[in-house]
This record gives structure tokens, C-alpha cells and sequence, in this order.
């Protein structure tokens, strides 16, 4: 038996394996664009299918779709939602600008499953992409996608990362360590005061992300071609959203401007910078971690990671922060994303973005490994280091910096001296400031406790 079949599009047959759910127009974009072997994420595709879902019920309420066609299209899409079919998604994220292919791909696959399951002629243009273009359905999918993880997995994760930084100050917080400025020794801080930082950090990223949703959630499907909404019902836009909101959870609306929603990729641009902030965020906590880590022996070793894995495979024992390493290389993908975002954003020429399917790959990309990294930097590396008090504390006994303390009592050039001292004699900066100062030990002691100093204020 032969393995393809022959269908046909408005530009002739074509021979499409005989397995496909899809038909000519995604056949012939699987022929024309085999560039990367990179396909549109599982997130778009589920958003593609919401789309033409709630499309379906929008024709059939306003009566230009038959209830027999609209339920078999909507319990179609409701199999790819489901994660069902996805291998039959094939085309290449590198194609059409405009994702026409893209949205063609899910308009016959969507075809042919309602069709076999209701014994309808239901045709991929004409019933399933009913009151739509490419050109308002794929902005549309990117938005969606984009809302969808943001309400349910990188805000949350955001939540889960600060939350589980709180929760470890509150049980280290006390330790007081070298504070390091330039990467060297530097007045003393609390660990609590270490990790205050990365949770405002998290936080601060968490609300520039929280603050671009109300625009992700502003959708151009009702536009149709070019904006002016040509071949869909006036009231299809403002029903289609209703229907969106209440299938996915989220408060979805019509766009202010078709046009602009359209030929601009302004708001994914601006959510891309924030993601992009926030990858910086993530990505100094990573290093204070792998700094903090460093050793056992030969390095800073103020903690200790969570040993997951060997780390070498020449030198027996070894162990790498692991996690840290992943996440810095996450944030370097999100932070190289933003370019490309960037690029492709200023590529609306006239009334449409071409460059539509490699943005929606790269924000993807973006919000799902920064979701994923956060859960795995709180859970098994914040969450579970431990405090190696005795190096702490070392350091801390011959740090001359604490001599800044006496800079109000005897200035800065005395402490100098004093602090100069200490290091080339590498002796405690107590023990120094003694003989070369008429404090008594006592008031030294009082002066330089590096607990106090964590406090700030002058001596």
C-alpha cells in the first residue's frame, strides 16, 4: 500500500503521507521550510486550539455556524488541548512570517478530526477558520500563550521562589558573613540581609511581569486581514473573548486598536524587557550562590548546595553547583530571546508583523524556562543549603575592614594604618587596633562586633 494519499489546495494536489491529519497547505510548508527541525511549542498549538474553539461557539451563537459543526470542531480542538494529535503539527518555526502555515496546520487538523468524528464535510477555510485570517488568529495565539503561562506557571513560580527565600532567611538569617563589595572584603551583613536582596529582586521582576498582563490579555482576533475586520460579524470579537475567558480562566478583551494589534508586537516587546530584567535577577542570585559555594577548601565556602550529581568525570568526589549553572545559562537564553524579540518587534511593515512565529518561539521559550528554572533554584538549592558557620566566622575574626567602624573615633588615615596592619600580619583586626590605639579591649570588642556593625549608624 502506498504511504501518502493525494489531496489538493487552492494551488493544485499534492501527496501528503497517509497518516496526516493535516492536508496540502501544511504539506507544503513541511516542503518549503526545512530549516531549523524546531516546531511551534505545545503552549502555542493549545493556544491555536482555544482560538478555534471558541471561534467555533462565537459562529454558532451568532448563527453562522450549524450547532452539528461548531460541536464537532469545538470537541476537536478540545483533543489537542488535551495533548493529544501534537505530532501533527510539523511545520517549521522558520516559515511564513505571518504564521499562516501555522494556522492552516491547526485549521486541517482540526478539519479532519471533525469531520471523521461527525460524518460532516467540514472544511478547514470555510467552517473552521469562519470569521478569521492568520494575520489576527496568530497574534491572537501569541497573547493568549503568553497569558496562559504567565497565570499559570511563572507568576506562581515567582510566588514559590520568594516565598521559599523568606522562608530560609528566617532560619539562617541570623549567620552574620563578610559583606563583599568588587569581590572583595567588605563590611559585614546578615545572611538575612544577603537573601533580602534576592527576594526584592524576585519581587521587583515578579511585578514588572504582573504589570503587562492586562496588556498581553488584549487580543486582536476580530481584525481579520488587516483590521478592519473584513468577513467577521461586528459583535464576533466581543463574544469571541467572552467565550476565550470563561474556557481558559483568564479575562481576556478586544484590543483598543486593530490595527495595532496586528502590525505591532509592541506589548510581547515589553513583556520580553521584563522577562528579560528578570532573567538579570535570576541570574545574580545564581552567582552569589556559586560564589558563596566555592571550594571546600580553596574558595569562599559559606555554604554548602545540595550534592545532586558527581561533578566531574576524571576527579572522584568532585561536586558543582549544578543548579546555579543551569539557571545562569537560562537567563543567558531569555537574555539573547529579548534580542531576537526585539528585532522581530520592529518587523510590523504597514498592517502586519512578519516575523510572527519566531516571536512566539522565543517568548515561549522564555517564560517556560524561567518558570521551570525558579521551582528548581528554590527547591534544590535555596531550600536546602546549609551554613558553614566556622568559615564564616574565620573570615570574619580577620577582616581589617571592620576597622571602618573606628573611622568617626580616630579617622580615616589611622584606620588605615590599623587595617593595613592587620592583613600584611594577618592577624585579628581587634588585636591591632589595641596596640596602636588607646581603646581598651572592651570597648574595641563593643565597637567592632560585627553583628552591630551589620546594623549600621556610627560609633
Amino acid at each position: 500500500m502506498s504511504n501518502t494519499r493525494t489531496t489538493k489546495d487552492s494551488m493544485g494536489t499534492l501527496e501528503v503521507p497517509t497518516d496526516a491529519l493535516y492536508q496540502a497547505q501544511t504539506q507544503r510548508a513541511v516542503n518549503n521550510f526545512p530549516v531549523s527541525g524546531l516546531t511551534l511549542p505545545t503552549s502555542f498549538i493549545r493556544a491555536l486550539a482555544y482560538i478555534k474553539q471558541a471561534a467555533a461557539q462565537t459562529n454558532n451563537q451568532l448563527h453562522h455556524l450549524s450547532s452539528d459543526k461548531a460541536n464537532a470542531i469545538i470537541a476537536a480542538a478540545q483533543q489537542i488541548i488535551d495533548g493529544k494529535h501534537l505530532e501533527q503539527f510539523p511545520v517549521d518555526v522558520f516559515q511564513t512570517g505571518s504564521g499562516t502555515s501555522s494556522n492552516m496546520n491547526a485549521n486541517e487538523v482540526i478539519a479532519t478530526l471533525a469531520s471523521q468524528a461527525s460524518g460532516l464535510t467540514i472544511h478547514a477555510n470555510d467552517d473552521v477558520n469562519m470569521g478569521q485570517s492568520s494575520n489576527d488568529v496568530i497574534p491572537t495565539a501569541i497573547h493568549v500563550s503568553c497569558a496562559t503561562l504567565l497565570v499559570y506557571e511563572l507568576l506562581p513560580a515567582l510566588t514559590h521562589l520568594s516565598q521559599q527565600i523568606a522562608s530560609k532567611s528566617q532560619s539562617v538569617g541570623h549567620y552574620v558573613k563578610t559583606g563583599r563589595t568588587h569581590l572583595m572584603d567588605a563590611m559585614p551583613v546578615t545572611l538575612a540581609q544577603t537573601l533580602s536582596c534576592w527576594q526584592a529582586q524576585v519581587e521587583h521582576g515578579q511585578h514588572h511581569v504582573q504589570s503587562q498582563l492586562s496588556e498581553i490579555c488584549k487580543l486582536a482576533q476580530g481584525g481579520t486581514a488587516v483590521g478592519t475586520g473584513i468577513n467577521a460579524n461586528p459583535n464576533f470579537a466581543k463574544i469571541f473573548n467572552e467565550n476565550l475567558s470563561a474556557n481558559l480562566g483568564i479575562k481576556f478583551s478586544v484590543t483598543d486598536n486593530f490595527f495595532y494589534g496586528i502590525s505591532s508586537q509592541d506589548s510581547v516587546v515589553n513583556l520580553s524587557g521584563s522577562l528579560k530584567t528578570l532573567a538579570v535577577a535570576i541570574m545574580k542570585i545564581a552567582n552569589d550562590l556559586r560564589w558563596m559555594n566555592s571550594g571546600p577548601l580553596a574558595g569562599l565556602a559559606e555554604i554548602e548546595l545540595e550534592a545532586l550529581q558527581p561533578g566531574s568525570s576524571i576527579m572522584p568526589g568532585k561536586v558543582n553547583p549544578v543548579i546555579p549553572e543551569a539557571a545562569a545559562m537560562a537567563c543567558a537564553q531569555v537574555i539573547g530571546n529579548d534580542t531576537t524579540i526585539t528585532i522581530a518587534g520592529q518587523s510590523g511593515n504597514f498592517e502586519l508583523n512578519v516575523m510572527l512565529p519566531v516571536i512566539a518561539y522565543n517568548i515561549i521559550q522564555s517564560i517556560e524556562i524561567l518558570s521551570n528554572i525558579s521551582h528548581l533554584l528554590a527547591d534544590k538549592a535555596i531550600k536546602s543549603f546549609t551554613v558553614n558557620e566556622t568559615s564564616l566566622e574565620k573570615a570574619l575574626a580577620k577582616n581589617p575592614i571592620l576597622v571602618t567602624a573606628l573611622n568617626p573615633i580616630i579617622g580615616y588615615e589611622k584606620a588605615a594604618e590599623i587595617a593595613k596592619l592587620a592583613y600584611q600580619q594577618q592577624r585579628p583586626i581587634i588585636d591591632v587596633a589595641k596596640e596602636h590605639t588607646e581603646l581598651s579591649h572592651e570597648e574595641l570588642a563593643a565597637i567592632l562586633d560585627p553583628n552591630k556593625l551589620t546594623q549600621g549608624g556610627i560609633s
